[in-house]
């Protein structure tokens, strides 16, 4: 398969990069709540929950909970963002047409605390240069027109 995007798809392209930054963002957060959850489940043995008898937000052994769990919600939530990221890296994958193993590289960022915001700065870079080159630079406002020269 021919490296980089066809030019029907730099349409297409630019505005899954912009889905996919929220998605990095927002899965990058989830993450980060998952790791604390998983501190407070595994080192402390209490799951977060949210509107029970100790308060409004409170840590709670798991047996004890009356309120709703929110460490099962951010478990479910940050399942079905990864599914999200994945979805999105997917459709970069196939729009930009970069190799499988950065596919998978960038899927790693939903796993890997901090790699999704690491990803959220360093993709999009990696996709102007491939519509670069598919499409050539983009005009600019900052030159002048050969009619303002010549006046």
């Amino acid at each position: 398969m021919p490296s980089g995007p066809r030019p029907v798809d730099v349409p297409r392209l630019r505005i899954a990069l912009k889905v996919y930054r929220v998605s990095a963002l927002i899965t990058g957060v989830f993450l980060l709540l998952l790791v604390v959850m998983m501190v407070f489940r595994w080192g402390f043995l209490v799951d977060i929950e949210l509107g029970g008898p100790y308060g409004f937000l409170a840590l709670t052994p798991k047996e004890q909970i009356t309120g709703i769990n929110l460490s099962t919600v951010i478990l479910i939530v940050h399942g079905w963002l990864y599914v999200l990221y994945l979805a999105c890296d997917f459709v970069l994958w196939r729009l930009a047409r970069f190799s499988f193993g950065r596919f998978l590289f960038i899927a790693l960022g939903g796993v890997v605390p901090f790699l999704s915001f690491y990803f959220e700065f360093q993709v999009p870079p990696y996709i102007a240069a491939r519509i670069r080159a598919t499409t050539g630079p983009e005009p600019t406002d900052a030159a002048p027109a050969a009619e303002e020269v010549s006046a």
